[in-house]
This record gives C-alpha cells, structure tokens and sequence, in this order.
C-alpha cells in the first residue's frame, strides 16, 4: 500500500486529507496538534495510521507516541536509537493497545554493507519491531541492489526497506514488488519529507493503473436462515400466532415454511414480517406421512428427531439436488441412542451408519440419557434439542469432541423464546475456562425436562454473517465498504468473520453500539491462523482472503467439508490453485500462501481468470466472485443462481460494487 507522509498540517487540514488517502503518516513532531488532537485524529480515522514521533526534533515524544497508541494508530514508528527505557515503554504501550510497532533505521549520508543492514534487521526484530524500516541513502545503482536483497531474507510483509535521494527513488516501488507491506510518498513535491519522493498520485499511478477498487454503503444483510429456520419451525410447533421480523426469503427458508405448513401450521408471509398459526404440537400427536426439505441439509436434521416424536407412524423424508449425494453421517447411531430408527430407501454409503435421502424415521423418541459424539457436526443435535422437550419425561444429552458449538446455542436461544427450558454444560482444561475458545471445549452435557409446550413468540429474526463474510472480506482487500443490520453480540458462529479479519490485519470499526453498520477498509493484511471447525460455512470466503495475506496461513477444519453441497475443501484447492495460489492439505488443515494485492498489483501476479465451476455451492459463487475483484481477466462462473439458496439478491448487490 501506500502511506502519504503528512507534516506541518492541522488538525482539520488532515481531517480533510485522509478521505482520499489509503495510508498516512502522521509526522507528530512536524504537525503541532494538541493531547485532544491527536486523540481525535487516532481514534476516528478509518484510514490505518502511523504515528512517528522523531526523538531529535521533539524532546516529548515518548509521551506523544503513547497518546497516539491509546488513542488507536494502527502503527507506531519508532527509530532505532531511541534509549532503551524508551523503546520498552513504547514496546509495552504496542502489546498492551494492539499498535503495531516498526523500528525504523535511517541513514542520510550512505547506504552500508549488506551484513551491516543484515544485522540492523536483526536488532529491529530483536527490539520489538513487527516491521522492520530501512532507509539509506543511495549514491548509485549499487545500493539500490543492495537494499534490494536484503528483502531474500526478511519474511514477507515484515520489511520496508529503499533509498534516498534521485538515485534511490525506484527503490521506493521495487519496495513493493519485493513485498513490503508499504511504501512511502508525499502530498506534492513541495511537502517531500526526504529527496527522492514519489508524490502519492505519481506512485497511485505506477502501481494501480487503471485497477478499480470498490466502495459501497449501507449494504443491508438477509436474515441469518440459521435463525430463521430454528425459529420458524419453533413457531409452528408452538401453541398461538408467532409473529417473526426481519425475515427475508432464501430457498432454504422457503422449504422451511413448506414444511411448516405441511406440519399443519398456518403460514402468512406480509412483507418481511411471518405471522405463524402454530399447532401445538405433543409426543404423538401429528398423523404425517412425508415431508419435503428441499436442498437443506440443516432443516433436513432438523425435522427426523422432531418427526420421531410429532408421529406415532414412520415418516418419509425427501430432499432435492445436492441433498441427495449428501451423507447424513452417524445419523443411525445418534437416533437409535433414543430409540428412533432410520430406514434409507437407496443403498446407503461405505459405512453403515451413513445413510442418503430418501429415508423413512420411524419413533417414537424415547426420553432418557445418551452420550453422543459432535464430531460430525450440530444439525443432528439442535433436532434432539428441538424434540426431546416434547417427550413424556426428562432427558440427558451429551455431547463429546463437540463441533460447531455456537449453533447448538442458537437452538437454545430460539428454543427459549418459545418457552422451552433446559440447562447446559461446558466442560473444557483450564485454558478453556480462562479463553471460552470454542474450540478448547471437550463436552457440552444438556438437561431437558420432558412434556414441555412450545408457546408462541414475538421475535426480530437477526441479519446474517455469513451472508456479510463476502463483503466484509472484499472491503478488507479491495477498498471500503460498510454492512449494515449485523449485531456484534450475536451467537451465530459465522461471526468469528471478525475476528479473523482483525487478526489479519483489516481496518474496521463499528459507530452506534452493537448493531451499528461495520465498516471495512483496505489495509496491509498478514498471514493468519484460524479454526473454522465451529464455522465452516466460512472457509471459502477465509481462503480467499489468505490468498492475499502475504505468507503462510494455516486454516483448521478441512474435514467438515467434505460432505456440504460439495466437497468444499477439494473446491477451494482446485480453485485457488487454477488461480495460481499455492494451497495444500494435509489432514485437517489447509496450508495458503498468499501475496498482498500491492505487490501483486506491483508485479502483474494478480489471480487467474477463467472459466470456474461452482459445484453448485452458494458458498464458493461468494468466494468466486470475491477472488474475481482480483483477477487478470473475467472468472466467468458456470452456475451463479445457486447462491438463491441462503441470498437470492447477492449476485446483484455483489455486483453493484
């Protein structure tokens, strides 16, 4: 990227710069703004921010420095020889507040030997320094080279190094396609703060050309299907007229209302409002032969445990298109643990325990204790939440190796809302009880007690983060853009987006509490380690944004993809490796190399274009459409209406971009 280096402005002047800027360092010790100042300027900028505070022109600039970082500059530049008391101050100041902190190296009169810049970087490292600054003075070709090599060593992202002077200017851009995160330019010539200066637009020119980055406001997100299922099938189990907002159609909500009213429910749909006459469901109340759950996998678990406990008769159970090449893995055994047997029309697949739509579920639930195994996933378990209230007495369900844990929650919370109970445990090491990471967690055991009634409910239903994960990451890589209609306190898994963003290195912030929109801006982004075990709906839309992460990330939970609308995790390595990224697999982890959209934007790498398949995946259109903002030519994509079955109008918003 590049940083434009502001001096000698005012507070409003920069205000009224940063707009058109994608970087900026602000010289603190050349710009005289107040404590109230800087804290202003730091903490509502959206554009990411250096503070550098040079010791030899300002006797305060410890002091500066730390007001800067508290206040939220994304970097803090702090040069090499500042004393040591100071640099552990600033050091410290970095950890504590997330700043991150480069350790700067100038030379205005020369350019030393190599192993003499060799050992500067070390000393950088040595001293804190997440990015390492070495700027030198050139008097020939030579040194430019041998500023140059010093990036053979430094490891990617990590180093920002190039000359002074007439003679180093190229070296400010060969800076870039050598893989530093930045370069530095100028507002005009005038305002250069060293010789040899590229001015900003000079610079824009050279690296972007004619590349359109995106900008886009007040995106609204559809209502999460994770929530709008669990809550519409709730609603006609339930007692009254639930009425639910914010519902916006996908085809898997729609074969949730199909359901709902072949359950015998009453279903109107006013806009984004549902109004649900429920039936008030019992053990063995609904004579139901068959039921028809479209292409969903989750409302398909959803419904056995429940049909297993509404029908005192078996009950057939058909799906359509990708569903029925889908395994309902350990569907046998974790049913038949409460007396519930599955008999698949079709040959079932290698092991026994998997088995196919169409099947038939023959009950009735019979209440009591079972210990079930997660590892393949929640689906299956949010249905046993769903059905076991409606049992005659209580019961016990627990949960080893546990995956997708936050979904399960969203079925407590749905449940709750409509007035079923139960307890729950987490049960973890000591590092899950100080992190509650997930993914630390070794069992969940739930308490239900039987004979419950669902009662209706009056509900918002909340806005999706999966759907928002493809905008949200191409903001953070093409340019700025801003969701709106998310809640960051949500439940749903698909959230950790954030996360993983912010690990990496994207620019975001939230105004007007926790359902405020979310804006992102493109900024230097890092490699990234993630385990998407408990989110896996996320993995394709992560692996893009690891493409232009430069360097390594490394990416858990390969294994739960193997049996969504496709083999996921072959799609993502036959994808990102036509496109020329280097991906491999090795068990339960995806390995990513990515380059940072500068340098490949520098050096002509962009991904490649072409003719793509979507595997009829809603998933990998996103990240599809996503990589393409990227590409040398068009990805011309064979099926994109799949994407109607979780955003029917993402296509077009994507593509108003």
């Amino acid at each position: 990227m590049i940083v434009t280096s502001i001096q000698n402005k005012e507070l409003q002047e920069i205000l009224d710069l940063l707009p058109e800027l994608e970087m900026a360092e602000i010289r603190l010790d050349r710009c005289a703004l107040e404590d109230e100042e800087i804290e202003q300027l730091f903490s509502e900028s959206d554009v990411p921010l250096i503070a550098t505070c040079r010791l030899a022109e300002e006797p305060q600039a410890p002091q500066i420095l730390e007001l800067a970082i508290k206040a939220g500059a994304k970097y803090v530049d702090l040069e090499m020889e500042a004393p040591a008391a100071v640099g552990r101050r600033i050091r410290e100041a970095c950890r504590e507040w997330g700043t991150v902190l480069i350790r700067s190296y100038h030379n205005f009169e020369n350019t030393p030997a190599l192993p003499v810049l060799r050992s500067l970087v070390d000393r950088a490292r040595q001293f804190g320094g997440e990015v390492v600054k070495i700027v030198t003075t050139a008097t020939s070709e030579a040194d430019n080279e041998t500023i140059k090599a010093l990036y053979q060593e430094a490891g990617s992202g990590s180093l920002v190094a190039f000359c002074m002077g007439q003679e180093g200017r190229p070296s400010r851009l060969e800076a870039l396609r050598q893989g530093a995160p930045f370069t530095y330019a100028c507002l005009s010539e005038e305002e250069a703060t060293a010789p040899g200066q590229w001015t900003t637009r000079a610079m824009q020119e050279a690296v972007y050309g004619g590349f359109r980055f995106i900008e886009a406001r007040n995106l609204p997100m559809p209502s999460s299907k994770s929530f709008a299922q669990r809550a519409i099938i709730a609603a006609a189990l339930a007692e009254g007229t639930s009425r639910l907002s914010g519902y916006s159609p996908c085809g898997d909500n729609e074969s949730a209302l199909a359901v709902a009213r072949a359950l015998g429910a009453d279903v109107k749909v006013e806009g984004p409002v549902l109004c649900i006459r429920g039936i008030g469901a019992k053990a063995g109340c609904l004579p139901i032969k068959e039921i028809h759950t479209g292409e969903s996998g989750f409302l398909t678990r959803l419904m056995i445990p429940i049909l297993s406990v509404l029908s005192g008769e078996p009950v057939r159970v058909s799906g359509e298109k990708t569903l029925l090449n889908r395994p309902l893995t350990d569907a046998h055994d974790i049913m038949a643990a409460y007396g519930v047997r599955l008999y698949p029309e079709e040959q079932t697949g290698p092991r026994k325990n998997d088995c196919y739509l169409p099947l038939k579920v023959a009950g009735p639930l019979i209440p009591g204790r079972a210990d079930v195994s997660g590892k393949g996933g929640s689906q299956l378990l949010s249905g046993l939440l769903s059905a076991l209230p409606m049992a005659g007495d209580k019961s016990v369900l627990y949960v080893h190796e546990p995956r997708s844990i936050p979904y399960l929650f969203i079925t407590v919370d749905v449940l709750k809302k409509f007035g079923i109970r139960m307890g729950s445990e987490m049960e973890g090491g000591d590092d899950f009880l100080e992190t509650q990471d997930w993914s630390l967690c070794t069992g969940v055991n739930f308490r239900i007690k039987g004979s419950q009634r669902y009662q209706a409910a009056d509900f918002a239903i909340e806005a999706d983060w999966s759907g928002a994960a493809p905008f949200l990451v191409a903001g953070a890589i093409f340019g700025d853009v801003e969701v709106t209609g998310l809640d960051t306190r949500s439940l749903q898994a698909d959230i950790s987006v954030m996360d993983i963003l912010m690990e990496a290195g994207a620019s975001m912030s939230q105004l007007d509490g926790p359902d405020g929109p979310i804006h992102v801006k493109r900024a230097p982004l890092s490699p990234f380690h993630t385990d998407l075990n408990n989110c896996p709906d996320l993995f394709p839309m992560v692996a893009v944004l690891a493409a232009f992460c430069p360097g390594e990330s490394h990416i858990l939970g390969v294994e739960r993809l193997r049996h969504k609308e496709t083999d996921r995790a072959a799609a993502i390595e036959a994808m990102l490796s036509k496109m020329g990224v280097s991906v491999t697999i090795e068990e339960d982890e995806m390995t990513i190399t990515g380059m940072g959209l500068t340098r490949r934007l520098a050096t002509g790498r962009l991904l490649r274009g072409g003719e793509y398949p979507s595997y009829g995946d809603h998933r990998m259109v996103m990240a599809l459409k996503v990589a393409s903002l990227g590409a040398d030519s068009p990805v011309v994509i064979d099926d994109t209406a799949c994407v109607s079955k979780s955003f029917p109008a993402f296509n077009e918003m994507f593509d108003k971009l």
